[in-house]
């Protein structure tokens, strides 16, 4: 169907003469009635009755007239998808249980106000989605650790520390661990810790490694990967499975499975994440988010031992820039 015959249609409708709606539609008298006629033809129905004074519609014309509104206004809501000054903020969190996530929800839920687009993208390494997605402004935010730039944003970029995610030990309550308060990196040395699969040269990948490196531990990957509800059941009846999650990470599991999340400490390992958008974007919800995210930037106390990877300095966070 034709919409601008339809927006016509419309127009003819509110105005009660062709003349009139093409005036509002800045279109002659004879296209109007092009397009009117082009639209009854299509619809095998006749949409208007014409008198000496105007037209008016008819029994099939009232029918369709708010059919009619309702299509223009769906064409409106699907522009307005794909316009950035028009749709929703559109933001990757990486994954829906995970820190960012969380942190985006809180924003919503004091500015309920903006429409909010959240989406996961995937971190694939030097070639990752997201960021091309937010230099060309389909994104609007990113969470990255900006790994593949040693913490900088790339060309045309700009970012700011957000998050410090903590990470702890889950196990279930057969594990040899699992009454401890607090572990040491050096407790996990001979406790081998499951992880999905992931590209080694994804972010999470490149920290992992580096983190398994130095401190000597051993990652088993999950293959195949049933899910994480399929880990926490492995986990929740294993003597000696384990695997490590962020503080911000959200899991639920039933309460007869009895898993605990352990603190690391001294050092503890922090995966580092950066709001990362495009200085050009011009969403007027962008300003209001990174000022949310500016005040709650989780910056680590100085006399916290933490462990960061190489790219990143241990240095409390610059501010936004």
């Amino acid at each position: 169907m034709d919409l601008e015959a339809v927006r016509t249609f419309v127009a003819v409708a509110d105005t009660g003469q062709f003349q009139a709606a093409g005036d509002t539609l800045a279109i002659t008298q004879q296209a109007v009635s092009k397009r009117v006629a082009t639209l009854e033809r299509d619809l095998g129905a006749r949409l208007f009755i014409r008198g000496a004074k105007g037209v008016r519609l008819s029994v099939d014309g009232q029918a369709f007239l708010p059919h009619a509104r309702e299509l223009l206004r769906v064409e409106d809501r699907a522009a307005a998808s794909v316009q950035p000054t028009r749709r929703a903020l559109r933001v990757d969190v990486l994954n829906r249980r995970i820190a960012p996530a969380g942190l985006l929800q809180a924003f919503h839920q004091q500015h309920p106000e903006i429409d909010l687009d959240v989406i996961t993208l995937p971190v694939l390494g030097h070639g990752d989605e997201a960021l091309a997605a937010v230099a060309t402004g389909t994104v609007d935010l990113t969470f990255r650790a900006l790994a593949a730039t040693a913490g900088r944003p790339p060309a045309r970029l700009r970012a700011g520390p957000v998050l410090h995610d903590r990470h702890q030990l889950l196990v279930g309550p057969r594990h040899p661990l699992a009454d401890h308060r607090q572990l040491t990196l050096a407790d996990l040395v001979d406790h081998p810790i499951w992880m999905f699969p992931m590209p080694a040269d994804s972010e999470p990948g490149m920290y992992y490694r580096e983190l398994a490196d130095i401190f000597g531990l051993t990652i088993d990957v999950v293959d195949p990967n049933f899910g994480n509800e399929a880990l926490l059941d492995e986990i929740a009846e294993s003597h000696r499975l384990a695997t490590l999650i962020g503080q911000g990470s959200r899991y639920l599991w039933p309460t007869s499975y009895d898993l605990r999340r352990i603190p690391i400490v001294r050092p503890t390992p922090i995966f580092p994440l950066h709001a990362v958008w495009a200085d050009q974007n011009t969403h007027p919800a962008l300003p209001r988010l990174l000022d949310y995210l500016r005040g709650h930037c989780q910056s680590q106390p100085s006399d916290e031992d933490l462990w960061l990877p190489s790219w990143i300095s241990a240095a409390e966070p610059t501010p936004h820039t």
